[in-house]
C-alpha cells in the first residue's frame, strides 16, 4: 500500500516546466530515494508534498486521500538548505519548532532532552545556534524534523557536511525510523546512500520520471550477462578459450592472479563459460557484474539526453 502517491503533476513557473506529469507511488514503511540531477524538478516535487506550493494540475494521494491542510503535520522536512535562527539559544530554537508542529511545551521538552541525549548534544542546550558546527547545526535539525513522529519524513540530502561518524548515525536512525514505521523519501546525489539504504526510487531529468521501481528490479534490469573472473594460467589459452561464445571485455594480471571481464553471448549460461574455461585455467573466483546505482543514473541521464536533446 502506498502512503504517497503523484498522478501527473504538472508545474510550471513562467516558461519553464518544473514537472511534467510526473506519478510516482511511495510505499509506506519504506525508504524512497527521489533522484535527479541539479534542476531536474525534486524540489518543486516535494515543495508540492509539503503543501509549500501547489502543481498546475494532476494531484497528490496522501493515506488514501487527496493532500489537504490536515495533514501537514503528518509530513516532516528537513530542506538541504538549513534554516536555523543563529543568534537563538539552541534548546529555545528546538522548543519553538516543535511547538509549531503541535507538540505541548512538556512533551516537546520531553522528547529533546531524549535527542540531545542520543545524539551527544546536552551541554549545547544553551548555547547559541552560531556557536555550533555546521555538523552540530544539522544533527538539531534533523531532531526537530523528526521530532512529532511523522508518519512521513522527507529528507533532502540529509549527509550533507557530516563526518563519516554522524554519517553513521543519521543513517542508523533513518533505518531505526523505518524499522519503527515511518516511510521516508530521501532526496540524495550520494549513490552509495541508496544503495544502502532505499527501497525503491524515482528518477527525474528535465521535469520528466525517466525511471522507477524497486532498486532491486532495477538493477537486475541493468545487468548485462557480464562475469567477473579471477584466474591462474596462461591469458592465451583462456582468451582462445572464449573465442566464438563469449566476448572478452577486459583482462590484466597482477602478480599470479588474473581478472578478466567475459560477456555472455547467444544466451549461453555460465555453466557454459566455466566448462569452456576450465581445460585453459584454475579458477580463483567468479562473480556476476551488478551495475551499480551510479552507473544506472548516469546511462539514463545520457538516454534522455540523446534520445530527447529539445527537452
Amino acid at each position: 500500500m502506498e502512503i504517497l502517491s503523484t498522478h501527473d503533476v504538472t508545474k510550471v513557473y513562467g516558461n519553464q516546466t518544473a514537472l511534467n506529469a510526473v506519478s510516482i507511488k511511495v510505499p509506506e514503511k519504506s525508504i524512497f530515494g527521489l533522484l535527479g540531477p541539479n534542476g531536474a524538478g525534486k524540489t518543486s516535487l516535494i515543495r508540492i508534498i509539503n503543501q509549500i506550493t501547489g502543481p498546475d494540475s494532476g494531484e497528490v494521494i496522501f493515506n488514501g486521500e487527496k493532500l489537504n491542510s490536515k495533514h501537514i503535520n503528518q509530513i516532516g522536512y528537513l530542506p538541504e538548505e538549513r534554516g536555523l535562527y543563529k543568534k537563538m539559544e539552541v534548546g529555545e530554537q528546538a522548543l519553538y519548532l516543535a511547538r509549531l508542529k503541535g507538540l505541548s511545551k512538556k512533551d516537546a521538552t520531553d522528547r529533546l532532552k531524549y535527542w540531545f541525549e542520543k545524539f551527544d548534544i546536552k551541554p549545547w542546550w544553551n548555547k547559541k545556534i552560531e556557536e555550533l558546527s555546521k555538523g552540530m547545526a544539522q544533527k538539531v535539525q534533523f531532531i526537530v524534523t523528526v521530532l512529532h513522529e511523522p508518519s512521513l519524513l522527507i529528507l533532502d540530502e540529509p549527509f550533507s557536511g557530516f563526518d563519516p561518524i554522524n554519517a553513521n548515525l543519521i543513517r542508523d536512525e533513518i533505518l531505526e525510523l523505518k524499522k519503527n514505521g515511518t516511510t521516508i523519501i530521501l532526496s540524495t546525489h550520494n549513490m552509495s546512500s541508496v544503495e544502502e539504504l532505499c527501497d525503491n526510487i524515482a528518477l527525474i531529468n528535465r521535469a520528466h520520471k525517466i525511471l522507477d521501481g524497486s532498486v532491486k528490479d532495477i538493477k537486475n534490469q541493468f545487468k548485462t550477462n557480464t562475469f567477473e573472473i579471477q584466474f591462474k594460467g596462461n591469458h592465451i589459452g583462456f582468451t582462445n578459450a572464449l573465442w566464438s561464445e563469449f566476448e572478452l571485455i577486459d583482462i590484466n594480471k597482477e602478480d599470479e592472479i588474473s581478472k578478466a571481464k567475459v560477456k555472455l553471448l547467444n544466451n549461453k549460461k555460465v555453466n557454459h563459460l566455466l566448462t569452456t574455461i576450465l581445460p585453459e585455467v584454475e579458477i580463483v573466483s567468479i562473480n556476476e557484474v551488478i551495475p551499480s546505482m551510479n552507473e544506472i543514473f548516469i546511462q539514463k541521464i545520457n538516454e534522455f539526453k540523446t534520445n530527447y536533446p529539445n527537452i
